[in-house]
């Protein structure tokens, strides 16, 4: 596959994995390897970037599928169209969209997996998160294909339905995150069906505990969804507000109303934003980075 001059693989890929140390996701040298389930049995892609080219190789039995997928995985599939116009109108996105533009925003095709980190995610801090999702991977899930030792598949859903949900305490989840994770699981089948954004999301936020922030967060990675907002979230307003209008502190309600010019590519501008480090002033007790959400 033939990259955009200016492409940036690892800020394209990058959102795919849970930080570095993400069981089933791991970047080595120039290639990333991603492992997941597909329609066609369990999978492991490895794409690798030399120059202006991207070479995408499968392993085991779904590795036709995620080839296929592999451009979209990559952010290649993802429409720029009218952004630009769009970041013109305003200074700090115009300079946002000229430093990032090589980014792209990822579409695997995938839900659950995605799904199931957002859930983790919920009210709680970066480091809690990725405890509840990697202990869950690795006492779920199974080895990846290929040559990568140690690349975990993610649990499949109906393995993570059929758990009572205090075997996920161990792991620093509660009852709640718990029971909202397993009621995601039984209904993963119908979610993985829907063809676009809006159906998935309609789908989500029909399961008790799942609401606009864990939806935005799938649908953005899993659709390629450019528009889709995190509302909800403990700092994203707050850098909205401080980047487009100069407010140290936002509401939701607020975050978008500025963001509305930007229809379309609303999601893209924040993750634009968390790229450059885009923080609002920070006033009281120092607070963790990642983001924290309603749910």
């Amino acid at each position: 596959m033939s990259v955009p001059e200016g492409y940036h693989f690892g800020g394209s890929v990058g959102p795919i994995p849970m930080s570095r140390w993400d069981p089933c996701a791991r970047f080595d040298g120039d290639t990333f390897w991603w492992a997941t389930h597909t329609p066609a049995g369990p999978a492991t892609l490895s794409l690798r970037r030399q120059g202006r080219e991207l070479t995408a190789t499968g392993y085991g039995p779904g590795q036709a599928w995620v080839v296929e997928q592999a451009d979209a995985v990559a952010g290649l599939r993802d429409d720029l169209a009218g952004f630009a116009e769009l970041a013109a109108a305003h200074p700090v996105v115009r300079e946002l969209a000229r430093v990032h533009r090589g980014r792209r925003i990822p579409a695997t095709g995938i839900v659950f997996p995605r799904l199931m980190r957002a859930i983790f995610e919920q009210k709680v801090t970066g480091k809690e998160a990725y405890r509840g999702y990697a202990a869950t991977v690795r006492k779920f899930g199974t080895p990846a294909p290929g040559p990568v030792d140690g690349l975990t598949l993610p649990p499949l859903p109906e393995v993570i339905a059929a758990q009572p949900y205090w075997v996920f305490h161990p792991f620093g989840v509660e009852q709640k995150r718990a029971d909202t994770l397993r009621r995601a699981a039984a209904a993963a089948a119908a979610i993985e069906r829907c063809t676009t954004a809006a159906e998935a999301t309609t789908r989500m936020r029909s399961i008790t505990g799942i609401g606009v922030w864990t939806a935005a967060e799938v649908v953005r990675i899993a659709y390629g969804d450019a528009d889709a907002v995190s509302v909800g979230d403990f700092h994203i307003p707050n850098t909205v507000a401080w980047s487009l209008a100069g407010e140290a502190r936002g509401t939701d309600a607020r975050m978008l109303e500025l963001l509305e010019p930007f229809r379309g590519h609303r999601g893209r501008v924040c993750m634009l934003m968390e790229a450059s480090g885009l923080m609002a002033p920070k006033f009281g007790p120092r607070m963790p980075i990642r983001s924290f959400a309603r749910f």
